[in-house]
């Protein structure tokens, strides 16, 4: 699974529902391994302007 929302707020794309957002994650996130991916968007290079 990705996504670009920090864990932090996920309880917006559950409605505000802290224990289904809790549930969830704690599905989710076990035996499972976070990789955090930080710079440019290699995907939207083309569409980009260079500074």
């Amino acid at each position: 699974m990705t996504t670009n929302q920090a864990y932090k707020n996920w309880a917006k794309v559950f409605n505000n529902d802290a224990t289904l957002t809790s549930a969830v994650l704690d599905r989710l996130l076990h035996h499972a391994e976070t990789v955090t991916i930080e710079g440019r968007s290699y995907r939207m290079k083309d569409q980009i302007e260079e500074p």
